[in-house]
């Protein structure tokens, strides 16, 4: 089993019998990124107070997903998982859940519109709530 919890798989079955694997594998992340993105969509769609043009939603959203994936890669660490079921939760459900490019896009307008203090505060917490966020899910386990 590996650091975060993934058992390896090995590579000596025959070609056909990978590709299954592989398509289940696909499957797995492409269910759970669907789940992840419709999640990503209705919180964005959640009126919090106001902050004027600040990206709240998406702050939010990115820690949240640092506290699940914390939880699953201790819960994998600790107690084992499929691969497929890491695949989805990991990949496929934190992965559509979390908005690292929507993120980017946000603190490059910021800096584009010259608003260079909210770009850098918008991005330390951003990073920085995420950690902490990571190292909370990892203890809840």
């Amino acid at each position: 089993m590996t650091s975060i919890g993934m058992r390896t798989s090995a590579f000596s079955m025959p070609k056909n019998e990978r590709n299954h694997f592989m398509l289940i594998r696909c499957i797995a992340v492409g269910a759970g990124g669907f789940i992840g993105s419709i999640t990503r969509y209705l919180l964005s769609k959640v009126e919090l107070q106001k902050t004027g043009n600040y990206p709240l939603n998406t702050l939010l959203v990115n820690v949240l997903g640092a506290v699940l994936i914390g939880v699953i890669i201790a819960q994998a660490q600790k107690h084992g998982m499929s691969e497929n079921k890491l695949l989805f939760l990991k990949f496929g459900l934190c992965g559509g859940l979390t908005t690292f490019s929507t993120f980017s896009v946000e603190v490059y307008g910021y800096l584009e519109t010259g608003h260079i203090v909210i770009a850098i505060g918008y991005a330390i917490a951003s990073v920085a709530l995420s950690l902490i966020g990571l190292m909370l899910g990892m203890k809840m386990v």
